[in-house]
């Protein structure tokens, strides 16, 4: 009861600090209650007088899917909305700030949704196409969806016809027929009307959207449409190459007869054997131009053109997740530096709506990927990338079983399978808890507290000598590949996960759980020491294989082996080669650990030119070029170049005291930069025999400790030269 006193109050502090939302008084409006089969489009519209435009006026738009808005022939929003949702029976809706569109006299707002109305990995469907908006004036004005909206059932916008995206994705291909568009219905020179609206018999907070939770995460940034940097013809292809691997809508003015049908695809249509976005255009007569709305990815754009049809000009709209590349690492290793900019890259190509496994294939929100993706985002992109993190997060719990079970991915309505590992992976020290320390944002500890507790306490069980009972959950993957020692392996996790958990115990003053937690811990390390060590390396009694690699690096990382282990251990991962491309990063730090610094570089070098095509600006998901050629995961050693070769370790959450020592391994020069909250640090490192000479700047409000001449040197904001 104490616990869940406490954990109550920490709750409703958080709440009394947010602002107070306003009422809703708007209506859910729609064309007709019978819109609500897969891929429909709705276009609203709503003229009205304004006598004096507010300073500010703050609208609310909430759709199920996804929606575009124009006021006064501007363009305002590019893809608004968000998938749903932050539970299985809730959804998200936008604020946006309209003030500036608008103006005295005659205005009008136009609003075309997309409603998907298909299950998929990363979307649960209301089942029902319907719009919701209200706009409070700082003048007391008001703007609110009803009756007075105009609507019309977008007919011009269908299903593509062929193979279909494969069941992972709820988008579906679009096809646009434009002899039936309704010509010029977000402009001011329309001068007819939509027709009807009406209202549903929706009430706000119930079935079907729920209750409606304000958008977490920034509007998409909208890059502009660009005219892409090559373009060739061969047969009835226009082949366009893009600048990079990223998501984008394909745009084209052409000069055609009626009732042509041209076709557009990316060299990512089809992945790993399934398919994936394209789109199609059937042609009105003459001049013509159009952007088909549904983003897609890849590193070229193909447009297949009938006899007759005249490509007048063709471009490109990139839109992503609204962060900037603040984070780089140089060094004079060239295969490290293309490393680090494709994982980037891959990285940014795998942010929307969630962090993505891939932004083709299955665009869903796998927590094992996301582990590695979240810690990249500190060394990589600018701090607006933590709010995507927190959002899982809090997804993560908000979709847990009845049992406490937790599963991913999530958003999901086809697809609900638990990967205890994964999950164990995600609540505890590298997932939610390094989210935390990095990010200093201490709100969200209280919000997922007794989630991760009850998966841990509940969910788990143990034996008789502490350690935890080996669960399959709904898929039994601890990692991809081969020679994997799974028993030897879940213990490790399980003690991270406790080792999270501890700390988070301890911020809510819930002493009890973090000295169960301290007790599990020591006994799971004393027990797991006595029955899985060997001698030379861990393996299960009932693991056949060579030592695998995973295993001997998750007891390094997680403190279970002893530094007495460590040239045994270093022995084995020297000889073994085990590990995927998502769990590589965890052999690399344990290296890192055991002062291996050259061997982990060796590595490097040894797997990820696998991953790494000069024609391809992103990572490969598997060894050797297989799976999908843009999987973040594979990018998860950029965060061991940031913390280990470069050192930079925070010390305090949020970069508040950080650490810089270096473990340079066989470099003589690196520079690198991430952003904190406080702002850059950036160091300059360069090697001459024995003396490595550091240049380093403290953001404001940080400090540093840097070890120097076998002391540690404390540095304030500021730049500073010195030998380490």
């Amino acid at each position: 009861m104490m616990k869940k006193a406490i954990l109550l109050l920490q709750v409703l502090l958080f709440c009394l600090c947010a602002k107070a939302e306003a009422p809703w008084r708007a209506h859910w409006i729609t064309k007709s209650q019978n819109v609500a089969a897969t891929n429909s489009w709705t276009a609203y519209r709503k003229d009205l007088k304004i006598d004096s435009v507010p300073s500010s006026m703050k609208a609310r738009i909430a759709t199920d899917t996804k929606y575009w808005m124009w006021i006064n022939d501007s363009l305002v929003v590019f893809e608004g909305g968000l998938k749903r949702g932050p539970n299985p029976a809730d959804s998200y809706y936008d604020e946006v700030e309209i003030a500036p569109w608008l103006k005295e006299g005659d205005n009008y707002i136009a609003i075309l949704t997309w409603y998907m109305g298909k299950a998929g990995f990363s979307h649960q469907s209301s089942g029902s196409s319907a719009l919701l908006f209200d706009a409070f004036g700082s003048d007391g004005s008001v703007i609110i969806s009803d009756k007075s909206w105009t609507a019309s059932e977008y007919k011009a916008y269908s299903t593509a016809e062929g193979p279909q995206p494969n069941y992972r994705l709820p988008e579906s291909n679009i096809r646009f027929d434009a002899r039936k568009e309704i010509s010029g219905w977000n402009t001011s020179a329309f001068d007819r009307t939509l027709g009807s609206s009406m209202l549903t018999s929706y009430h706000i907070g119930g079935a079907p959207f729920g209750k409606l939770v304000r958008r977490p995460i920034p509007q998409w940034k909208d890059y502009g449409l660009k005219s892409y940097p090559d373009c060739t013809r061969s047969g009835d292809t226009l082949i366009c190459k893009l600048p990079y691997n990223c998501q984008f809508t394909p745009w084209m003015m052409i000069d055609a007869p009626e009732g042509m049908v041209i076709r557009m695809e990316t060299d990512h249509r089809i992945v790993t054997k399934v398919e994936c976005i394209r789109a199609e255009y059937v042609t009105r007569k003459g001049v013509q131009e159009y952007e088909s709305l549904g983003w897609m990815n890849g590193e070229e754009m193909r447009y297949i053109i009938p006899d007759g049809v005249d490509i007048l000009e063709v471009k490109y709209r990139e839109t992503g997740y609204d962060c900037g590349f603040s984070g780089y690492f140089r060094c004079d290793d060239e295969l490290l530096n293309e490393y680090w900019l494709k994982s980037a890259r891959t990285l940014y190509v795998c942010m929307r709506d969630t962090y993505y496994d891939c932004p083709d294939r299955e665009r869903a929100q796998w927590w094992g990927d996301e582990v590695n993706e979240l810690g990249m985002a500190f060394f990589a992109l600018s701090r607006s990338s933590d709010l995507l993190a927190r959002k899982g997060m809090l997804e993560l719990c908000g979709w847990a079983f009845p049992d406490g079970a937790m599963h991913a991915p999530v958003p999901a309505s086809n697809y609900f399978c638990e990967l205890p590992m994964q999950i164990l992976a995600s609540v505890g020290w590298y997932g939610f808890h390094n989210w935390w320390f990095y990010s200093g944002d201490d709100s969200v500890i209280a919000e997922v507290y007794e989630a991760v507790h009850r998966y841990l306490h509940e969910t788990w069980q143990t034996d008789t000598d502490g350690l935890p009972i080996y669960r399959k959950g709904g898929w039994d993957w601890p990692d991809a590949g081969s020679n994997c020692d799974r028993d030897a392996l879940l213990a490790p996790w399980y003690y991270l996960a406790l080792k999270g958990e501890k700390v988070f115990a301890e911020k809510l003053g819930l002493t009890a759980d973090a000295e169960e937690d301290e007790r599990m811990m020591k006994r799971i390390s004393d027990r797991y020491n006595s029955i899985f060590w060997q001698g030379d390396h861990y393996r299960s009694a009932s693991f056949t294989g060579t030592p695998d690699d995973r295993v001997q690096a998750m007891a390094v990382v997680s403190g279970i082996a002893s530094a007495d282990k460590y040239p045994a251990l270093a022995k084995v991962l020297a000889e073994e080669f085990h590990a995927t491309t998502y769990m590589q990063r965890y052999v690399l730090e344990a290296l890192f650990i055991m002062d291996k610094a050259e061997e982990a570089v060796a590595r490097m070098h040894r797997l990820y030119p696998t991953v790494m095509k000069d024609d391809c600006s992103t990572l490969w998901e598997h060894w050797d070029y297989d799976g999908s050629c843009n999987h973040a995961w594979t990018g998860g050693a950029i965060i061991e170049m940031g913390r280990k070769l470069a050192g930079i370790e925070p010390l305090e959450p949020g970069f508040k005291r950080f650490s810089v020592n270096p473990q340079m391994g066989p470099l003589k020069r690196i520079e690198t930069g991430l952003e904190t909250s406080s702002g850059m640090i950036e160091v300059s490192l360069v090697r001459k025999g024995r003396n490595t000479t550091l240049i380093l700047a403290v953001p404001d409000g940080s400090v540093a400790e840097v070890p120097c001449g076998g002391i540690v040197r404390t540095l304030g904001p500021g730049v500073h030269k010195l030998k380490i």
